[in-house]
């Protein structure tokens, strides 16, 4: 008996040794750009704009070809990207705004379970105690802060954010020589004029910058041995800020974002997805990564229902190929009050499937007016060359005025041209839009008007104004 349980013994304890160690942890990186058009790099069909290290990461992941932004501004896209819950349910939907006092985020909840997080570049985001990261300091162009965050315990993963300020407005940064204004292919949703073509120019340079200092990270995380089991997920944010440029609206210049998610150990390198994700199905995606059931995380903040889980979910399965879909549906929204120069309240909410998109315009009476489109020195030339170009005048009229709603077909009108709202042939279709977007602003506790009225409330800097 006593010899029976000693080569019991000694038979679990040396399958015990024969069993597979439990696969580390894969390190955690986001990559964000600052105001860019999905459209205006390399491995999105841009040839005009040097991005060789884009290029690459792209070759060597997955596309995210139907990722979306809640938000065409860097505030509150930001503060979804990290807390999983649109804009309007965390609070954190105007421009230079937070996020209710108890929300929790990415930073939170992989920092519980073991993480050293970090983030380096803008942030956008408030208030401190929601975002509990490192700041990793140092210059956006010099990675040497960024390598040393990452290398110094190699027993524990981490989590880290490369937060670009290019190719945000001023655009002076960049190899300027590189590109000669005449010779650039004006993208069709901007006027073709010697202004827009000098500011393209200065605009591109500025995306070329964003792509060294993307190619300088990638370099760091190589010589450290981490490549093969480090996530890293780019991100365009929303569009830039030329009139059209996408900044402020919820066409698809606003909203879908150019994505590329690379690890070598897990995903395909050179594939693709269509896939219909957003910006809240990040953080749950990487707590899934992490071995973190998103499914049990308290986000800290309620929803109308009194859920406090994700608005987002996990789109792990869509990045190891093991699924091809994730979403029906995609909601942004977009406030003007709060923004530097807006005139009147104009707030706007979308939805969007695969192939149609209904866009709210909540007061069409009011007229739509900020600082950052109307102001801008490149619109006063449109305006001047518009004097001889009644089309031209046109589309700068609906910069200012648009109808109560918007309903495009995007597989044959992917420039959101033809307004098919109130024709019979789609009523079906805007129907049933409707309905989703009635059921998703409930959920959030939107209010239309009245939640844009507020939006104020919801600025750090507004408060502190108040307090005197």
């Amino acid at each position: 008996m006593r010899l029976t349980y000693c080569l019991t013994f000694l038979f679990i304890a040396l399958t015990a040794s024969l069993a597979p160690a439990a696969e580390p942890r894969p390190n955690l990186m986001i990559i964000i750009a600052d105001d860019l058009n999905w459209r205006d790099l390399g491995f999105t069909g841009n040839a005009e704009v040097h991005t060789p290290n884009l290029d690459r990461l792209a070759r060597e992941g997955m596309q995210l070809e139907g990722m979306f932004t809640p938000a065409p501004t860097c505030s509150p896209c930001r503060h979804a990207l990290y807390t999983g819950l649109f804009p309007i349910r965390s609070g954190a939907y105007p421009n230079h705004t937070m996020v209710d006092r108890t929300t929790k985020s990415l930073f939170t909840h992989l920092k519980a379970n073991g993480y050293r997080v970090g983030l380096q570049g803008k942030t956008h985001i408030s208030p401190p105690a929601s975002f509990p990261y490192e700041n990793i300091g140092g210059n956006a162009d010099d990675s040497a802060a960024f390598a040393k965050c990452i290398t110094r315990d190699a027993e524990q993963p981490w989590f880290a954010v490369f937060a670009s300020h290019d190719p945000h407005s001023p655009w002076n940064r960049g190899p300027r020589e590189r590109y000669e204004p005449a010779k650039l292919t004006v993208p069709p949703w901007l006027h073709d004029n010697a202004e827009t073509r000098a500011d393209l120019a200065a605009y591109y340079a500025e995306i070329t910058q964003l792509d060294t200092q993307v190619g300088e990270r990638l370099a760091a995380i190589e010589k450290a041995g981490q490549t093969e089991n480090t996530l890293v997920l780019f991100l365009s944010e929303q569009g830039s800020s030329f009139p059209y440029g996408g900044k402020w609206s919820l066409y698809d210049t606003g909203i879908r974002v150019a994505s590329i998610a690379r690890w070598p150990a897990k995903i395909a390198a050179g594939s693709k997805s269509g896939a219909l994700v957003q910006y809240v199905d990040v953080a749950p995606t990487f707590l899934a990564a992490a071995g973190v059931d998103p499914a049990k995380i308290d986000t800290g903040c309620p929803d109308a229902d009194g859920k406090s889980g994700f608005d987002g979910q996990s789109f792990l399965e869509v990045l190891t190929g093991k699924a091809d879909s994730l979403r029906e549906y995609v909601f942004a929204q977009h406030t003007t009050v709060g923004v530097n120069g807006y005139k009147e309240p104009y707030p706007s909410r979308a939805v969007r499937d695969g192939r149609y998109k209904l866009i709210r315009n909540l007061a069409p009476e009011n007229r739509f007016w900020i600082g950052g489109i109307h102001g801008s020195a490149v619109l006063r030339t449109w305006e001047r060359d518009a004097a001889d170009d009644p089309k031209l005048a046109e589309r700068i009229a609906w910069l200012e005025r648009r109808p109560a709603e918007e309903l495009y077909d995007l597989e044959t009108d992917p420039l959101e041209q033809h307004n098919l709202a109130g024709r019979s042939e789609f009523a079906e279709i805007q129907t049933r839009l409707g309905k989703e977007l009635d059921a998703w602003m409930r959920q959030q506790g939107d209010e239309g008007l009245a939640t844009e009225i507020r939006a104020k409330t919801r600025q750090p800097r507004a408060r502190r104004a108040e307090r005197g």
